[in-house]
């Protein structure tokens, strides 16, 4: 375990210094080349930053609207009527925030991590659903919007369901892994 912790603290170190020396030793204009990226990350930054604020004000609008809420109500009795555990109603805000949000997701799974606990049923399948899933939305927006991506009907339709089997394969996993 030592031998990691040390690679883990020198890696940082190690490849900022390597890859500089590297560059130079192929004669790239190292420094040039760094101001050139820096350029185009900021222009791809602002370029974003509209795509950006759409969606944290839908996530905004969706959350504070009730909808979420209403959500979840309506899901209740589908629960119930399938038998299904009642705290599995817990994880829908997680599942719904998942595909719009990283920050937002794992604010809600680090409170169902407090409100449940991190060895409960709630706590593994809130954890096993943020390894599970993607922020397909984000993805859309920034990295879509990044390159120029117009036409996103099929990627966000394939984004959706990967989400979607990541929530039954979680829930299943868990369900059998931990009972």
């Amino acid at each position: 375990m030592t031998i990691i912790s040390e690679l883990a603290r020198w890696a940082i170190p190690f490849i900022l210094f390597f890859v500089p020396l590297y560059g130079y030793l192929h004669k790239v204009p190292v420094y040039e080349t760094f101001v050139e990226g820096a350029e185009n990350g900021f222009k791809t930054a602002v370029k974003i930053i509209p795509f950006l604020i759409g969606m944290l004000v839908s996530i905004k609008v969706f959350v504070d609207s009730g909808a979420l809420d209403l959500l979840i109500n309506l899901l209740r009795p589908l629960f119930l009527a399938m038998d299904w555990n009642p705290d599995l109603l817990g994880i829908i805000p997680l599942a719904v925030m998942r595909p719009l949000s990283g920050s937002g997701a794992l604010g809600v799974a680090t409170e169902l991590i407090h409100q449940y606990g991190p060895d409960s049923f709630i706590g593994r399948l809130a954890s096993t659903l943020q390894g599970s899933t993607d922020t397909t939305f984000f993805v859309l927006a920034v990295y879509f919007g990044s390159v120029g991506i117009k036409k996103h009907k099929y990627a966000l339709k394939v984004g959706l369901l990967a989400d979607a089997v990541g929530l039954i394969a979680s829930i299943w996993i868990v369900s059998r892994v931990f009972g």
